[in-house]
């Protein structure tokens, strides 16, 4: 069902894992979606997996209809480029999903704070916290022309636990505070804003790192308790179809939790129960 036709979205971070699987379920639900990320065809950072354009097409493969493009959300003047860019094709934003997080160049480290380089937040900080608080700023003006709109900001969150890696707990704990501070700024715009928190997915660098596939991973021990991407997506999708979505402001949750609430799977059928430390 094309519950969100005629919804206009942007899924920052496209290129490949949550990013990806947020934008084709969006797509598939009939939004229009823009897709931003620093990979496009035949210039895919660190020759990783998946770029914008691929996205697109797996938009497209489902019905939807999608837009890539190229963004590196580290850069202001590109940033706000993409927003010009909506504003003027489509006139409108509804939906913006904040999920850019360039912290995968550096990878995370389970090392004490001391020891760890201090480009942790040169990459958790400005390419993640810095580069979500961007495209709010130049992305809000245009939500607030709307009667009502949509933030998400995918972050990791498990009720306060400590996850284990010093720069990445402060990051991700700072989207969840960012996240509390714009739904009070924004309250009288009937915007509502939301963080949501995967699981263990299997992106494709996850299955990359363990020497998997999306057909042999129940091979792997340490792939059986994962999730896809599209499993976030489900649940994003849902919050946005929630008529009574502004009562959950500020708020954040886990995939696990609004497959429960919203009685949606991951495209394998299984209901996977909220990821805890």
């Amino acid at each position: 069902m094309k519950t969100l036709d005629g919804k206009i979205a942007l899924v920052t971070g496209g290129s490949r894992g949550a990013g990806r699987g947020i934008a084709v379920e969006l797509g598939k639900a009939g939004a229009t979606v823009y897709v931003t990320g620093r990979s496009v065809r035949g210039a895919s950072t660190n020759n990783w997996p998946g770029t914008v354009n691929d996205t697109v097409l797996e938009i497209e493969a489902v019905g939807g209809k999608g837009i890539a493009v190229q963004c590196d959300h580290t850069n202001d003047v590109e940033t706000e480029a993409v927003i010009s860019q909506i504003r003027k094709e489509q006139g409108k934003l509804d939906i913006l999903i904040n999920n850019v997080w360039g912290a995968h160049d550096l990878g995370v480290e389970g090392k004490p704070f001391w020891e760890l380089s201090l480009k942790n937040w040169d990459t958790m900080f400005t390419a993640g916290v810095r580069a979500q608080l961007a495209v709010n700023h130049f992305a809000v003006p245009l939500l607030r022309e709307n009667k009502q709109a949509f933030i998400v900001h995918t972050t990791f969150w498990d009720h306060g636990k400590y996850t284990g890696q010093f720069y990445y707990d402060l990051a991700k704990n700072a989207l969840v505070r960012m996240v509390y501070g714009l739904s009070m700024e924004l309250k009288e715009d009937n915007i509502a804003v939301l963080a949501v928190s995967p699981g263990f997915m299997r992106t494709e660098l996850v299955l990359k790192y363990h020497g998997a596939d999306e057909e042999h991973w129940t091979e792997a021990d340490d792939l059986k308790q994962t999730e896809t991407p599209y499993y976030v997506g489900r649940g994003i999708t849902a919050l946005a179809n929630d008529p009574n979505v502004m009562g959950k402001n500020g708020q954040v949750f886990r995939a696990g939790e609004l497959a429960k609430e919203y009685g949606f799977t991951d495209i394998d059928g299984r209901y996977i129960p909220p990821f805890t430390i």
